[in-house]
C-alpha cells in the first residue's frame, strides 16, 4: 500500500505531505490547481521519465519521497535482496534533483540508479493518466491482460521455455550447417595440410633443436681443432694417462711404507673417473662435429620446411604438432557431419512437437479465459450507463514466438448494430475510460499488490454515469488501493480518504497546497464541484446527501 507522498520544493510545490488509506483515495481541486504535479512527482520519484526543469524557482534542488508498506511475500522483496538493499517491512524512496538537472535517489537510505526504480515502480503503481490510457490502446499488451486474468503465468513460462529450447535447436542446427558448408569449401586445403604435416611430422622443440644443431655445425670448422687438443689433453695420452701412472706410483710407495696414502688415492679415483666423463663428453662434441657438408644440407632443408609450413598456417613452429592434431581432430568429426545433421533435425522435430502442444494448450486456455471475460465485461457496462456497447476478446493465429501462436485484440462495438473494432479506434476518450474500468474491475484480483491510479477517468460524464463509475472504484477499491483524481462529486463523494489541491498566489510567487478534508470541510468541497466558485445552500445540501449516500 502506498502510504505517504512527500514533496518539496517542485515547481509550484513548497512543500506537500499527503497521508493515504488504504480503499479509494480521491483528489480535487480546480483546474490548473496543481493535481497533475502530485501525479508527475510521485512519477519523478520513482523513476518515471518527465520533465527536466522541475525545481522550484528560488530553491537548489527538489526532492521527493514515498513510502509504501508491503507484505514479506511482495515481488519487490526479490529485488531488494538481489541488489542489497536493506528491508525491515517498509520500502522508502526518496530522489533528489538539483538545478542542473542532476538526479539521485535512494532505496532505504541506500543510493539507487533509475533502472532499479523502474523495475520495483512497474510492481508497485500502474497510472492510468487523462492522455495514457496506452496500456489498453496497445494492442501488444491484451494478450498479457488476457493471460493475467486466465492465470496462465505457469503455461505461459511452459511455452516460453519450449520456445528458448526451439530456438537453441535452430541455432545448433544452422551453426552445424555453416561449418560443414565451410569446410566442403575448404576440405581440399585442410586436406592438403594434413598431407604435408603427416609427412613432414614435426615434434614439440624439433625446430629449436636443428637451430641449435645447425649454428653448431656452422662453426665446426672455427672449433673443431680446440676440441680435439681438449680431447687430446685428457685422453688416453694426455692427463688420464699421467693420472693413472700417479695412481700406480702412489699405490707402489704405499707398498714400501706405512704413511697416509690412503687419502691421496681416494682423490685420485675421484678425479679419475670425473676425467673419464670429461672424455666421454668431448668423444661426443668430436663425433658431433665431425659431419659433411651433404649431412648440414639436410638438416638445413628440414628445419626450413618446419619454418615454412609455420608461417604458411600463421603460427609458431612449436604449434606445429598440435595444429596437426586439431586438422586430424577436425577432418574426422566432419566425417559424422551428416550424421549429426539428422540428429539435429530430429531434436529440432522433438522440440516444435514440445513447444505445439505447449502453445496449443494456452491457445485452449486462452479462448475458454476469453469468453469468460467477455461475458464479465460485457455485463459490467450497463453499470456504467453503455447499456448498448459489447466487449470482444479476439484471437487470432499469429506466428510463433515466445507468447505463443495467438494474437490477441479487444474489440468493442458502443451501440446496437454497430460492427466491432480495434478499441482505441472505436472507443471515444469517455468511453475508453470506461471500458478501462471494467477491465479493471475484472481483474481487480491481480491487481492487489498494485496501487493503482486514475487520472480523471470520470472525465466527459456526470450524472448517474458518474456515480455507476464511482461505485465501480469503490468496488475496485476493496481488493486493491485506489487514487483518483476527479472533478465528479459523485465519484469524490465515494471516497475513503479526500484530499483537497488548492493554490494561492501572492506578490511573489505562487503555491500548491494539499488539505485532508473530513466532515464539513469535505462536505464544502464537494458542493464546489458541484455549483462552482459560487456555494449555494442547495449545493450544500445535494453534497451532505452524497457524503451520506457512500
Amino acid at each position: 500500500m502506498l502510504v505517504g507522498l512527500d514533496i518539496r520544493d517542485i515547481l509550484i510545490i513548497d512543500h506537500a505531505e499527503i497521508l493515504f488509506t488504504n480503499g479509494l483515495n480521491v483528489l480535487t481541486g480546480e483546474t490548473g490547481a496543481g493535481k497533475s504535479i502530485l501525479l508527475d512527482s510521485l512519477g519523478f520519484v520513482l523513476g518515471w521519465r518527465g520533465k527536466t526543469e522541475i525545481v522550484r524557482p528560488g530553491a537548489d534542488f527538489g526532492e521527493v519521497s514515498v513510502w509504501f508498506e508491503l507484505k514479506d511475500d511482495h515481488p519487490v522483496r526479490k529485488i531488494l535482496d538481489d541488489n542489497n538493499v536493506p528491508w525491515e517491512g517498509e520500502l522508502l524512496i526518496r530522489r533528489v534533483i538539483n538545478v542542473d538537472g542532476r538526479k539521485t535517489a535512494w532505496i532505504n537510505g541506500r543510493r539507487a540508479p533509475r533502472d532499479l526504480l523502474i523495475r520495483i515502480s512497474t510492481l508497485l503503481v500502474e497510472i492510468h493518466g487523462q492522455h495514457d490510457d496506452k496500456g489498453l490502446l496497445d494492442q501488444r499488451s491484451h494478450i498479457r491482460l488476457l493471460d493475467m486474468f486466465a492465470g496462465n503465468s505457469t503455461q505461459r513460462e511452459r511455452v516460453k521455455e519450449a520456445w528458448k529450447k526451439l530456438k537453441k535447436a535452430k541455432k545448433e542446427y544452422q551453426d552445424e550447417q555453416k561449418k560443414l558448408s565451410d569446410f566442403d569449401a575448404e576440405e581440399s586445403f585442410i586436406q592438403h595440410s594434413l598431407n604435408e604435416l603427416k609427412r613432414l611430422d614435426p615434434k614439440v622443440g624439433e625446430e629449436q633443436e636443428l637451430d641449435t644443431k645447425r649454428r653448431m655445425m656452422q662453426s665446426a670448422e672455427k672449433i673443431k681443432d680446440d676440441v680435439l687438443k681438449a680431447q687430446s689433453a685428457v685422453g688416453g695420452n694426455g692427463a688420464e694417462s699421467l693420472i693413472l701412472d700417479a695412481m700406480r706410483w702412489i699405490e707402489t710407495a704405499s707398498g714400501k711404507s706405512d704413511g697416509p696414502f690412503d687419502e691421496a688415492l681416494a682423490s685420485l679415483s675421484r678425479a679419475s673417473t670425473e676425467l673419464g666423463e670429461a672424455v666421454r663428453i668431448i668423444e661426443g662434441l668430436v663425433e658431433l662435429l665431425d659431419f659433411d657438408g651433404y649431412e648440414l644440407e639436410v638438416l638445413e632443408e628440414r628445419l626450413f620446411e618446419i619454418r615454412g609450413l609455420a608461417r604458411k598456417h600463421k603460427i609458431a613452429p612449436e604449434q606445429l604438432p598440435q595444429f596437426k592434431a586439431e586438422l586430424a581432430d577436425k577432418i574426422e568429426e566432419f566425417s559424422f557431419g551428416a550424421e549429426k545433421l539428422s540428429s539435429l533435425e530430429n531434436q529440432i522435430k522433438e522440440c516444435d512437437s514440445e513447444y505445439n502442444v505447449a502453445a496449443s494448450k494456452l491457445n485452449e486456455s486462452r479462448r475458454i479465459a476469453g469468453d469468460k471475460l467477455d461475458k464479465l465485461v460485457t455485463a459490467e457496462l450497463p453499470f456504467l450507463k453503455m447499456e448498448d456497447a459489447h466487449f470482444e476478446t479476439n484471437i487470432r493465429p499469429a506466428p510463433s514466438s515466445a507468447d505463443g501462436c495467438d494474437e490477441v485484440s479487444f474489440l468493442v462495438s458502443t451501440n446496437k448494430g454497430t460492427a466491432k473494432g480495434p478499441i482505441g479506434k472505436i472507443a471515444s476518450g469517455g468511453e475508453l475510460s470506461r471500458f478501462l474500468l471494467a477491465l479493471k474491475v475484472c481483474l481487480t484480483s491481480d491487481y492487489s499488490s498494485v496501487t493503482m491510479i486514475f487520472d480523471e477517468i470520470d472525465r466527459g460524464i456526470g450524472g448517474a454515469t458518474a456515480d455507476a463509475v464511482g461505485r465501480r472504484l469503490v468496488r475496485l477499491s476493496q481488493n486493491a488501493q485506489i487514487l483518483t483524481v476527479t472533478h465528479s462529486p459523485q465519484v469524490a463523494a465515494l471516497g475513503d480518504a479526500h484530499f483537497q489541491v488548492s493554490k494561492s498566489t501572492n506578490s511573489i510567487s505562487t503555491i500548491t497546497e494539499v488539505t485532508t478534508l473530513h466532515g464539513d470541510t469535505r462536505v464544502e468541497e464537494i458542493a464546489r464541484m458541484i455549483s462552482g466558485d459560487k456555494i449555494t445552500a442547495a449545493a450544500i445540501n445535494a453534497a451532505a446527501t452524497l457524503v451520506a449516500g457512500r
